[in-house]
């Protein structure tokens, strides 16, 4: 049994790796302050005497004796991350340099949850780790792109300078149960229209492309790159390779849900990517032939399930109110 800290462990990615560590047997401590978190993505995980919920911002140093520390705070949507871009930047940052100094203090081992924003609207295609991306330092994305990516030099400089364990991923567009309805991703944005039967609304043409992974595969990613020797410290991409543009994601949507919604388009916002595809040889190399299992369509019908769910519980609660 391992003692696990997971910062952001109630939020979409951290409560199914919170999950996914407690079923292997692990002691887990979920740290989280819930500024997108939601306790309810952790609530059935309590009655395990070997899980516990922190609350708690990682800008603030946090004390505690663990074996690993998984370092997933920080808003990650651009609905949220560009709410309080500021504190976006400051969760990154502060959040990454008492995590490492914990890290440093207690002997742990640490992952950093970076993300493929750190690519920026890339001018190669796929995109291969060795590449430095083509970010916008002063757009409105760049409280994140640039928060991350100053999160992955300090974790190699940490690594260098004191000798710290680390690892490092870059988070491919990742879906699944436990997304936020209002998180304004694409894949949430297109369900939750199509099951209330309006309009499905695509920024630009529709030609941009994502390459989708479902969460169980994410998860996966990030367990086997803890689990590499102290000499690979990545970064290593976890993503799909599968390309998608955005109207074929909307078209699978309607087809899933049956709907009657219709596409329509609107400006695209500034500094979005027209492309994003992951090179996953590295992942395939070092993570022991880790590739993405679940199609697309299989992980929408279980994603779709999820938020019908939500949609008639919260139909439920507000007739009862009433």
């Amino acid at each position: 049994m391992k003692r696990i800290l997971v910062t952001g462990g109630a939020g979409f990615v951290g409560s199914h790796l919170c999950e996914r560590l407690l079923n292997e047997g692990n002691e887990v401590i979920c740290l989280d302050n819930y500024f997108t978190g939601r306790k309810s993505k952790v609530v059935h995980l309590m009655d395990n005497p070997y899980f516990e919920v922190v609350r708690h911002d990682v800008t603030i140093p946090y004390f505690i004796e663990v074996d690993e520390i998984y370092n997933l705070a920080c808003p990650a949507s651009p609905v949220h991350y560009q709410h309080n871009p500021i504190k976006t930047i400051k969760t990154s940052v502060m959040g990454a340099i008492n995590m490492l100094g914990l890290a440093k203090r207690i002997g742990a081992k640490v992952l950093q949850a970076s993300t493929s924003e750190v690519y920026g609207d890339p001018e190669m295609h796929p995109q291969p780790e060795h590449y430095w991306g083509h970010v916008n330092p002063i757009g409105i994305r760049s409280c994140y792109d640039e928060g991350k990516r100053c999160a992955e030099s300090l974790f190699v400089n940490y690594h260098e300078s004191n000798d710290v364990k680390v690892k490092i991923i870059r988070i491919f567009n990742t879906y699944g149960p436990k997304m936020e309805p209002d998180d304004g991703r694409v894949v949430s944005n297109f369900i939750n229209q199509a099951l209330q039967g309006q309009d499905i609304t695509i920024f630009g043409d529709g030609t941009q492309t994502r390459s989708f992974q479902y969460v169980d595969d994410l998860v996966d990613g990030m367990i086997r790159m803890m689990a590499t020797g102290d000499d690979f410290i990545g970064p290593v991409n976890i993503g799909n390779p599968v390309e998608f543009t955005m109207l074929e994601l909307a078209q699978n949507v309607i087809e899933l849900t049956g709907s009657s919604s219709k596409i329509i388009h609107m400006p695209l916002p500034s500094d979005d990517p027209t492309q994003r595809q992951p090179d996953i040889r590295l992942a395939k190399e070092k993570l022991n032939g880790w590739e993405p299992k679940i199609p697309l369509r299989e992980g929408l019908v279980d994603t779709i399930a999820y938020f019908d769910e939500l949609m008639k519980t919260a139909s439920i609660h507000k007739l009862m109110n009433v």
